[in-house]
């Protein structure tokens, strides 16, 4: 069967061309998804393949997307993919974080690791080749900061030109800087991520610019390859739990699909559990699986969090993180801005930094493991969405002790490490090391 796309709907799986510009079933309105049919070669034999692709200098093998390509096949023709070498991130220990998380051992796959500093890059290169594949000139995103960063490096490399929408004011420096920097045109709103999706939907319709947010479906498809990677780093070793911050739920779907399809394709024989961790006032996904009708989701109309990669009221993704959640057996939980802010300090402890929003996966084990939902002695691994330097701001204001949340409450900086100020006198200073040391 060659790849096509397909109605997530169970009650619709309408099928269209792959090769078509759609992000909803024309038929139900539903999200969509690629599928495809069974790779010629086994899951052993891939298994082989792609680990001796990292002895490779070619550039898609060099790539942590590409490089399981049979996996994504959605490309008839390679010479349209777009790579900046994304994915390679790496598997990290963090002991301070596990004692601190309840855990005896803790794993990080930091996603920070890659080209613009984020995951985003591994749905990216995907969403950047299909608009390669389909002749377009112009793409689009509505982003608080990651998304519009990765989509303005691939489409500039690429030569396509970058649209970017933001929420004005709403966006951290660091990541607004990487859209400028790559050259993106980039339009601030009065309006919230969910209100300019809805807007900017309607102007690339009209203007047939490509829409690069992860209702893509092929940003979906990089996205998946974030497991691949992470079992093939673990030679093919299926961990109990699988930790993620939860915005626009992209991830939690990507992560579902792909761990469901590696599985019925032989090369894991179990499903890890999914743990979705959001962020107290931006929490609808939370909502929803702790609600006894789950048909549909109630948006947050005025979400709040100083995660802003997490800052999303509406996901348009829930429908497919509410399937791979259920069917992983996993489970939703929220955290506080000062959980986050406090796990975030402990991450930076370990040596490994994170934006605030990927701070919420270790925020969150530790409430899973205190209710005794995760048992101490769990194989997790945990995922840091983003790079440290991509909100420096809120590191500074936490370890000074001037954090506060949008609303102006203070988050106490419990875990603070504030610079010292000394006179010039070495005997000063030695007596000061001789202290605090």
């Amino acid at each position: 069967m060659p790849a096509e796309l397909a109605c997530f709907e169970e009650r619709c799986r309408a099928r269209f061309p792959i090769t078509e510009v759609l992000y909803n079933c024309p038929h139900c309105g539903g999200l969509l998804e690629a599928v495809y049919g069974k790779p010629a070669q086994s899951a052993e034999e891939l298994k082989k393949l792609w680990r001796e692709r990292r002895m490779s200098n070619a550039p898609l093998d060099q790539s942590g997307v590409w490089r399981y390509r049979e996996f994504i096949p959605f490309l008839d023709d390679l010479s349209h993919a777009v790579t900046l070498r994304e994915g390679c991130t790496p598997l990290l220990p963090g002991r301070l974080a596990a004692e601190y998380g309840g855990l005896d051992a803790l794993v990080f796959k930091h996603q920070g690791f890659n080209p613009t500093g984020s995951f985003k890059d591994n749905g990216m290169t995907c969403g950047a080749s299909q608009a390669m594949r389909l002749g377009m000139k112009r793409v689009a995103c509505v982003s608080t900061g990651n998304t519009s960063a990765s989509m303005a490096a691939y489409a500039s490399s690429a030569g396509l030109q970058p649209v970017i929408f933001i929420p004005h004011g709403n966006i951290s420096f660091g990541k607004l800087a990487q859209a400028l920097e790559y050259g993106a045109k980039t339009i601030q709103v009065d309006a919230n991520f969910d209100q300019i999706l809805a807007l900017v939907r309607e102007v690339a319709e009209r203007l047939g610019i490509y829409l690069l947010n992860s209702i893509n479906p092929f940003r979906i498809e990089g996205q998946k390859t974030i497991m691949a990677e992470m079992l093939d780093q673990r030679d093919w070793k299926v961990p109990d739990w699988v930790v993620l911050p939860g915005g626009n739920l992209g991830n939690t779907s990507a992560f579902g699909k792909g761990l469901r399809e590696l599985k019925a394709l032989g090369f894991i024989d179990r499903l890890p559990r999914l743990a979705v961790i959001q962020a107290e006032g931006s929490a609808p996904f939370y909502d929803l699986m702790h609600s006894a009708d789950r048909s549909h989701l109630t948006p947050v109309g005025h979400p709040e969090t100083l995660a802003t990669a997490i800052k999303i009221g509406d996901p348009v993704s829930w429908p497919k993180a509410l399937f791979e959640v259920t069917t992983s057996e996993g489970v939703v939980e929220k955290v506080t801005e000062q959980e986050i802010a406090d796990a975030k300090a402990v991450i930076g402890r370990c040596g490994i930094g994170c934006e605030p929003a990927s701070a919420a996966t270790l925020a969150g084990i530790r409430k899973l493991t205190a209710s005794g939902e995760m048992r101490a002695d769990s194989d997790v691994v945990a995922i840091l969405t983003g790079n440290v330097l991509k909100d420096s701001s809120y590191i500074h204001e936490y370890h000074t002790g001037v954090l506060t949340t949008g609303s102006g409450m203070p988050i106490v900086a419990s875990l603070g490490n504030p610079p010292v100020v000394l006179c010039n006198d070495s005997a000063i200073i030695a007596d000061y090391l001789r202290v605090t040391v």
